[in-house]
């Protein structure tokens, strides 16, 4: 929701207006100078919408105020152009109110125009919310980044490594969602209160590390070139639900130099649905990208998130620090899922992520079934992870 400064307003002064936590205000409007307000100048107030409302009979800016719960000075910042004593009936007022519900329903096949769809509202709501492009996928599809909060401390979470788990991307957005409801409406998430955590952890997101196989398992393949190769791999095969690939048929989650040379001789020489490593290791933009956000963010942990199996993977060739070990405990507390420290599989993100930086790394597999999981287990998936999304921020 926009503003117009008028003289003597502050944001100090909006944040006790809106009730809305000053350090949001103030990293919604980043080109703004917090102690030189301009009259006129606009200022952008997180988690608000506005609605036209008509005069009526017997209206003043207090009745309308005090009908939804409003301070009268929020009616009229928001119509400076009105005179409160000669209201006109018929005439349209804005009205501001605080959102409070989710936007974003992670229960839909999930693809990269929903998510595109759903990034673009929540930015536009919570414009402290940063977005960066960290690459492109093999179509060209942007890879978004979201950043969270100003702590020195990194936390990453990822989804959709392989294109028939986009039901991870879903349930990420679904808790994004939540997360920013609870930090503009002072709430908490069963009973924590999540203020602290703004300051404290800087969250980084990619909540689709490949955009390019999740619109094949859910649309088809593609008109082009790559719809075609995509159809070769998939051997004339119009069923693409088992595909875990990216567009052209490399295994994202098999492509980092982490013993990448024993799944390359025990997984398939070409491109395939499923599991081919590709010919060397980081060969694809979407995992180079992922490495270079590791590189340049310092993820103090990372959690990458599959399906399926209700398991935590947690170690790699005892690599992984000894705090690994009381975090994944947490999660399995909060979640239920059964900690898996070694397993004879290697080149994934978590792997390599352990090997280069020696902080903690966790594949978080979602539900249980065949991938890709339906839809019908999206709510019990959802409320087996919200625990595990907290626990990454307090542990």
């Amino acid at each position: 929701m926009d503003i117009q400064v008028r003289s003597g307003d502050t944001l100090w002064y909006y944040s006790n207006l809106f009730n809305i936590p000053l350090q949001l205000i103030i990293d919604s409007n980043p080109q703004v100078n917090p102690s030189a307000l301009a009259i006129g100048q606009t200022i952008r107030i997180p988690g608000y919408r506005t609605s036209s409302y008509t005069v009526q009979s017997g209206d003043t800016f207090w009745k309308i105020a005090s009908e939804r719960r409003l301070s009268v000075d929020t009616i009229a910042l928001l119509n400076q152009n009105v005179n409160p004593q000669q209201l006109q009936i018929g005439q349209t007022l804005r009205i501001p109110f605080r959102v409070g519900n989710r936007i974003v329903d992670g229960k839909k096949n999930y693809d990269s125009q929903v998510l595109t769809s759903d990034l673009n509202a929540l930015l536009d709501l919570y414009p402290f919310m940063r977005r960066e492009t960290i690459g492109n996928s093999v179509m060209g599809k942007d890879l978004i980044e979201l950043q969270i909060g100003n702590g020195s401390k990194v936390v990453h979470w990822n989804g959709s490594f392989h294109a028939n788990e986009w039901i991870t991307s879903a349930v990420i957005m679904q808790f994004l969602n939540d997360y920013l409801l609870a930090l503009t409406n002072r709430e908490t998430i069963r009973g924590l209160d999540i203020s602290p955590y703004y300051d404290q952890v800087t969250l980084s997101i990619v909540p689709m590390v490949d955009p390019d196989g999740v619109d094949l398992v859910l649309n088809g393949p593609p008109s082009g070139s790559f719809g075609e190769l995509a159809s070769e791999i998939n051997d004339g095969n119009t069923d693409f639900s088992g595909w875990k690939a990216n567009i052209r048929g490399v295994d994202l989650n098999n492509q980092y130099p982490a013993n990448w040379e024993i799944e390359a001789e025990r997984k398939p020489k070409q491109p395939s649905p499923r599991d081919f490593p590709g010919f060397r290791p980081l060969t694809e933009p979407e995992a180079i990208a992922m490495a270079q956000l590791a590189q340049a963010r310092q993820f103090e942990k990372m959690l990458a998130f599959h399906t399926q199996g209700e398991v935590i993977y947690w170690g790699y060739e005892g690599m992984e620090p000894p705090e690994s070990l009381t975090i994944v405990n947490e999660f399995q507390r909060v979640s239920g899922y059964q900690p898996i420290r070694n397993v004879y599989s290697f080149a994934g993100y978590k792997d390599w992520f352990i090997q280069t930086y020696r902080r903690p790394g966790f594949t978080v597999e979602l539900g249980r079934g065949v991938n890709p999981l339906p839809l019908d287990q999206f709510d019990e998936i959802y409320q087996e992870t919200i625990g595990i999304f907290l626990a990454s921020l307090y542990m």
